[in-house]
């Protein structure tokens, strides 16, 4: 039964990953984005890796993506109309596959929590992931974590200063 889910979430996340590069307007490419990260946190709950899995649906699904269509909205990027063509033709099936992904989902979840408790192994793989994540990025791992941090902000305030209109020819 795993291997079935883990080749639904395969293909999910490499479908969505496709439409990411093959859509033209930036908001469907982040709603791809978006498909492909809940993919990979079915891939997480597969591995038992529940925190990974919270973390990549809280942080990269949630916070980032807002990051992302903050941007996008504050480039005002354009719309394509012949990308609503398509879109308006493909959106129920769209929507059936999606809820089928999340049902499919939240039905291996509750299905974990019902059936029988796994057994103890690996300690990366379990409960005790969550301080040792902790413990690998602030120490191991701290310099990566910094940059990326950084990269986020200077690309940030980058966007900033480019739409930031200049006042004396805002007054023309």
């Amino acid at each position: 039964m795993e291997s079935l889910f883990f080749f639904i979430f395969a293909a999910v996340a490499v479908v969505s990953a496709l439409l990411l590069v093959t859509f033209r307007n930036p908001v469907y490419c982040a709603l791809s984005l978006v498909a492909t990260f809940f993919a990979i946190a079915g891939h997480f709950v597969l591995l038992n890796a529940y925190f990974l899995a919270a973390v990549q649906v809280i942080v990269y699904a949630g916070a980032i993506m807002v990051l992302f269509l903050f941007v996008i909205m504050l480039l005002n990027m354009g719309h394509s109309s012949a990308l609503e063509v398509v879109a308006g033709k493909y959106r129920r099936v769209a929507v059936v596959l999606l809820m089928a992904v999340l049902v499919a989902q939240l039905g291996l979840m509750v299905g974990r929590q019902i059936g029988v408790s796994p057994e103890p192994g690996d300690p990366a793989l379990f409960s005790e992931n969550i301080p040792y994540i902790g413990k690998l990025l602030y120490t191991d791992f701290l310099l990566p974590f910094e940059i990326a941090s950084m990269i986020l902000l200077v690309a940030l305030v980058g966007v900033m200063v480019m739409v930031k209109k200049d006042p004396a020819k805002a007054d023309h």
